[in-house]
């Protein structure tokens, strides 16, 4: 089973789990890799891409574990994606030592309208010196707000903010509002406007597989593909 720095943390957070952690589907036999149903597996069809960008996933809580995480993708695809627990006063060194590291351009991607006065806010990724690190916040969208009000280690950091024209394909959970996208479609669009066409096909690929055999697994999912719109992080 190839690792990821998704799955690693998936590990861990089981490990540290005082109760059995029950997703929605839980009867459902999932494949442990890719947490879609035995029958939909798509282990098989991963294609790692190289890309001059990197990303980082801070992740909220239980969020690792969740069948229906999108920010797993991302690793997927680019094996060198980092991925932290959230912590609002204890951040992992390791996350420290990451972003502010001589060799990247590290920024948190949000929307702009949530930076505070005076902060340095991007719409497109520099395309020339150190490479893109995009630092994303993994939740949903209440708990992602909570993540970029309350991590001061990343306060000094620009924000980067997409704007993706597009109806969302996301519909795995339930949006707060409109124009919210969830995880792996805000990368695929950032590495689009990085240059790395390559790696945005192939996550675009891969998220548009994962979602049809994520709501292939669903029972009754023409009735679920109807009646919930996407959701953001």
């Amino acid at each position: 089973m190839t690792e990821n720095a998704v799955l690693r943390l998936r590990a861990e957070r089981l490990a540290r789990a005082t109760r059995p952690f029950l997703a929605r589907g839980n009867r459902i036999r999932r494949c442990q890799r890719c947490l879609l149903p035995l029958k939909q597996c798509l282990c098989e069809t991963l294609q790692p891409q190289n890309a001059r960008s990197r990303f980082c996933l801070v992740m909220f809580d239980t969020e690792p574990m969740k069948p229906s995480n999108t920010g797993r993708l991302i690793a997927d695809i680019l094996p060198d994606t980092e991925a932290f627990q959230w912590s609002r006063t204890e951040p992992p060194q390791a996350l420290i030592d990451l972003v502010s590291s001589p060799d990247y351009q590290p920024m948190v991607v949000f929307p702009a309208s949530y930076a505070s006065e005076g902060r340095e806010v991007l719409t497109t990724p520099p395309k020339s010196g150190k490479p893109p690190l995009f630092i994303m916040l993994d939740g949903t969208w209440t708990e992602a707000r909570k993540m970029f009000r309350k991590s001061p280690y990343l306060d000094s950091l620009p924000v980067i903010s997409v704007d993706l024209s597009i109806v969302s394909a996301y519909r795995l959970r339930v949006p707060h509002a409109d124009g919210q996208y969830c995880t792996a479609e805000v990368a695929a669009a950032l590495l689009a406007l990085a240059d790395d066409e390559q790696a945005a096909l192939g996550l675009t690929e891969h998220f548009t597989l994962f979602r049809e055999r994520y709501l292939a697994g669903k029972p009754h999912h023409q009735s679920s593909i109807t009646a919930v719109e996407p959701e953001s992080v």
